[in-house]
């Protein structure tokens, strides 16, 4: 099968906190690494506040686990603190890969 699904989650940090978002995502990968359905697993940086994920996955059914998982769980636990506002998550369809 091949990856044909992803989710995209912009993350904006309330003011100084863009550095502990950032800790957050770096622990994140380990979590990532854990799930058998999810095929990559980027954290990136745009700027000091907005951060963001980008996963993918060989079917609905890994995109599903993954957002039934640990990952988006720890995000509700530790959003209040860290987000100036909700993670803005879109699911994508992946339409050509290298």
């Amino acid at each position: 099968m091949a990856v044909d699904r992803g989710l995209l989650a912009l993350l904006e940090a309330k003011a100084g906190k863009g550095d502990a978002l950032g800790e957050f995502l770096k622990q994140g990968r380990e979590l990532a690494v854990a799930e058998d359905g999810t095929v990559t697993w980027y954290a990136f940086k745009i700027s000091d506040t907005t951060y963001g994920i980008f996963d993918t996955f060989e079917g609905e059914e890994g995109r599903q686990a993954h957002l039934n998982g640990q990952i988006p769980a720890a995000l509700g636990q530790i959003g209040p603190d860290l987000l100036a506002t909700g993670p803005d998550i879109k699911t994508v369809d992946v339409i050509a890969v290298k």
